[in-house]
């Protein structure tokens, strides 16, 4: 029972979840089936009773923020509509009812999402009524438009196309009408970005284009068109809102160029320009217009969101412009000129003909793989000529019946260029289109130069040599190809003549050096160049002079040498001789006997005390005391020297300098040469006869020594006394 019951239960809930799936799976088939109801919206033209019509909508009524400016009009003869402006909370659904009460027509258009509506209608007057529900039937407004068929205006517009374009302070409109409207003259109203009034219309004085003026190029301008009203077009409705960006007034600036010749390319190079534009998030991107100076099409403009380029060009001269672009404004364009690269290896000759023909010649190898060419010949600063052609069998090329007949005494440069499109030699793009096959330079007639070197000038000037620098002729004034330089150069005589000398230098050179010249000797130099057509005007006579030479005699050489080695070697012996001789040395103090026994303080002063009375010593000492203090320690310093020193001469001076008024007062100046104790027996001879005792002297009394001693010293700082001056002191 039990298995029987549990098997029971599982087959009723498989049952239940199948009915469950088989519900599911019918609502979800009901839905796909229903969805086009709901999702699709199809507009539905159904006919239609006025009266009834009428009643059903008689509830919305006509109202400011509902649906507005309903007009109908005609494009063509079988062209008639009706346009209108949605309410501002519609729900941009609208249901368009057009009534013909004379013709019992009747025709309601429901569903409708965009705000137009073609018009089908007879011969008669005409309603036509257009309702936006916003929330349902109940929540509706709507707009009336009452005419006929023969009364209907033409209405021309809005234009299909406008193109604004700024100009410096200006800005220009073109417009394009459907082809049902023709070309119309248009009118234009603008305001600033911001502001809420338009400005005065300007009406255009040509068909579908207008200019505006006197605008300020910083600000974004909004531009509304149409069509100025006529008797063709008596509807010109405003076009939508064109919003045109500021103006672009600065140029880009380039930053770097870069030429580098590709290795695997002979005869193209990789051109790599960049620049920066000074004002951020006004443009849109940049305009690369490329063309060859010669003036061959075409002119390549390229487009860049990015402020480089690079390109693989000839070794022709080209010219780029470069602008920074927005959808209404071109900035000013920086200019950059790629000169022409000479590529002279001698592949390439030219032989002229006439004033109006030449012909080039190249290797014959190029006509088996090339057979379009390019020949350009231009003159210095202008612009130059081109000539393309098809040559499949000789390796040269006659260029005849020259638009410029070529000028006699100017250099002109010729290039030729290969080609590797063979169905057609004009080149189609300027990028990556030709290579250079060589370049060589010629004459229609040479001439010599009409101009010298200019700023001759003379440097490291020696005995016999001098170095000459100039600068080149102008190319303008060699009228020919310039062979070399001739320096003409003589000795500068007044009123007397002289041997010319000249010398011929190469034509790159812009220096020499002068050589085997009288030292000395002034020079008078003159340059000029040479052509095959002979010498040009010399230069302005330029002066210089060479070093004199200076007489030199070995024998004198050698003779100041002996000097110079013989003081050196027994200079100093002599010069301590004479001086010996002529500036005698002082006598050191300290050899003196009176020194020895001054040394011994007390015997000295026994030996004056006997000496010398009581009252003539006391009337010394005064005397003594004078100079005691400020001579005492330099006494002292030299009683103890030893006189071999420099020290003891510039004692000496010092002493003579600073005691020079004492020492003619002294009672002890002697005009001796070393003093001992006999001076004071030659001072006191009585007393010294007669004897003395000793005497026993206060302490005091040993300034009497101080005296001695300091006197002693100055005798030697004066010049020695006469006998009567020293009889005079005695006395």
């Amino acid at each position: 029972m039990s298995g029987g019951g549990e098997r029971s239960g599982e087959a009723e809930t498989k049952h239940c979840w199948l009915g469950t799936y088989m519900h599911v799976v019918v609502v979800g088939l009901m839905l796909v089936l229903d969805a086009p109801v709901f999702t699709n919206v199809h507009v539905s033209a159904e006919k239609c009773k006025p009266k009834n019509i009428s009643a059903k909508y008689q509830h919305c009524g006509i109202h400011p923020d509902g649906v507005h400016n309903l007009d109908c009009f005609r494009k063509s003869k079988k062209d008639e509509k009706c346009t209108w402006e949605p309410g501002v909370h519609g729900s941009k659904s609208y249901t368009f009812i057009l009534q013909q009460v004379d013709k019992a027509h009747c025709v309601a258009y429901y569903n409708l999402t965009k705000p137009n509506q073609k018009l089908r209608i007879f011969d008669y007057n005409f309603t036509v009524e257009v309702i936006e529900s916003s929330a349902g039937e109940a929540n509706c407004t709507k707009a009336v438009f009452s005419g006929s068929k023969k009364t209907l205006k033409r209405s021309c517009g809005p234009p299909s196309k406008v193109l604004p374009t700024r100009t410096p302070g200006a800005l220009q409109v073109n417009v394009t009408w459907l082809k049902e409207d023709g070309n119309n003259r248009i009118s234009v109203r603008y305001r600033a970005l911001g502001s809420r009034s338009w400005n005065e219309t300007v009406e255009s004085q040509l068909p579908n284009a207008a200019m505006v003026e006197k605008l300020t190029p910083s600000l974004v301008y909004v531009v509304q068109i149409q069509c100025v009203t006529t008797a063709e077009c008596s509807q010109c409705p405003w076009s939508e809102n064109y919003y045109v960006p500021s103006e672009l007034t600065t140029q880009p600036i380039i930053v770097s160029t870069k030429y580098a010749d590709i290795m695997q390319k002979t005869g193209c190079r990789l051109i790599s320009i960049t620049w920066k534009f000074p004002v951020k998030d006004l443009y849109d991107g940049y305009r690369v217009t490329v063309w060859k100076e010669s003036g061959e099409p075409p002119q390549e403009q390229l487009t860049t969101s990015e402020p480089e380029i690079r390109l693989i060009l000839s070794y022709s001269a080209y010219r780029l412009n470069i602008s920074a672009y927005n959808n209404a404004s071109v900035s000013p364009a920086a200019t950059h000129v790629i000169p022409q690269h000479s590529f002279g290896d001698g592949r390439l000759n030219a032989t002229v003909h006439n004033s109006t023909a030449f012909t080039i010649h190249w290797r014959a190898d190029r006509v088996r793989k090339y057979v379009c060419y390019v020949v350009e010949w231009m003159k210095k600063g202008h612009s130059g000529w081109y000539q393309s052609f098809f040559e499949d069998t000789e390796a040269s090329k006659t260029v005849s019946s020259l638009s410029e007949h070529l000028e006699p005494y100017t250099r002109y440069r010729v290039t030729l260029h290969l080609r590797p499109n063979k169905n057609t030699c004009n080149m189609k793009h300027i990028n990556n289109s030709e290579s250079t096959y060589g370049s060589t330079e010629f004459y229609h007639t040479e001439g010599s130069p009409v101009s010298a070197p200019a700023n001759v000038s003379f440097h490291n000037v020696t005995l016999n040599s001098a170095t000459l620098q100039w600068s080149h002729i102008p190319e303008e004034d060699l009228r020919g190809f310039l062979l070399g330089y001739i320096i003409y150069y003589t000795e500068h005589h007044y009123r007397e003549a002289s041997t010319a000398h000249n010398v011929t230098v190469d034509p790159g050179s812009t220096s020499f050096h002068l050589e085997a010249l009288k030292s000395g000797t002034a020079y008078q130099v003159q340059i000029c160049g040479f052509t095959s057509e002979g010498e040009g005007i010399r230069s302005n006579p330029s002066v210089f002079k060479t070093d004199q030479k200076v007489n030199f005699s070995i024998r004198g050489a050698i003779a100041a040498f002996v000097v110079v080695a013989s003081l050196l070697a027994f200079g100093s012996p002599v010069i301590k001789r004479a001086k010996a001789i002529l500036w005698p040395r002082l006598p050191n103090p300290g050899h003196s006997n009176a020194v020895r026994k001054i040394e011994s303080p007390g015997q000295l002063i026994l030996e004056m005390e006997a000496a010398v009375p009581p009252q003539t010593l006391s009337s010394m000492l005064p005397h003594v005391r004078t100079c005691e203090d400020d001579t005492l320690e330099m006494a002292h310093a030299w009683s103890e020297g030893d006189g071999d020193s420099a020290a003891d001469d510039d004692t000496a001076d010092t002493l003579l300098d600073t005691q020079r008024t004492h020492f003619q007062s002294s009672p002890f100046t002697f005009a001796g040469g070393y003093t001992t104790m006999e001076m004071f027996q030659q001072l006191t001879p009585q007393w010294v006869a007669e004897g003395g005792s000793n005497i026993k002297g206060e302490p005091e009394d040993l300034t009497v020594l101080k005296s001695v001693r300091l006197d002693y010293v100055r005798q030697f700082s004066t010049s020695p006394p006469s006998d009567s001056e020293f009889t005079s002191t005695l006395l």
